[in-house]
């Protein structure tokens, strides 16, 4: 199963606050362990929300709201995505992780919907579309 472990923004992220060479290298061995284990597909972290936007979809209407956003701890600084074999498995590498910020915070776990998830709505045209897609993607970027 994939799952999104999404690490939660802080004050400092927010500030736009870079962590520090012994965080960074805490951070670079975990993800040396994530990937020798066949468990880390990608992982990057995110500028503040100072430099993002939002559109809110209303019917037909856009409208592009920019940031900076408020709720720091309601917004995203990074994320993960991973191969595991359950929630448990990512739970157990999840507690091995390092403090992502220097102050309290905290890091959500959650399952990545996969083509069986959907039932019949998922016709065989679709999922025919949905490997296609997928195929063009990793194509695009191997090669």
């Amino acid at each position: 199963m994939r799952v999104m472990v999404i690490v939660k923004a802080s004050r400092a992220s927010e500030a736009g606050e870079m962590p520090g060479d012994a965080r960074l290298a805490e951070m670079g061995r975990f993800n040396e362990e994530l990937v020798r284990a066949g468990v880390l597909l990608a992982g990057e972290g995110l500028h503040p929300s100072a430099r993002g936007a939002r559109v809110r979809f209303d019917g037909d209407r856009r409208t592009v709201i920019d940031g900076p956003f408020a709720e720091t701890t309601e917004l995203v600084a990074g994320f993960w995505l991973w191969q595991v074999r359950s929630m448990d498995e990512a739970v157990e590498w999840l507690r091995r992780c390092p403090n992502p910020h220097d102050e309290p915070c905290e890091v959500e776990i959650r399952p990545v919907f996969e083509a069986d998830d959907f039932g019949a709505a998922m016709t065989p045209e679709l999922r025919a579309q949905e490997d296609r897609l997928r195929a063009e993607v990793d194509a695009k970027r191997t090669g």
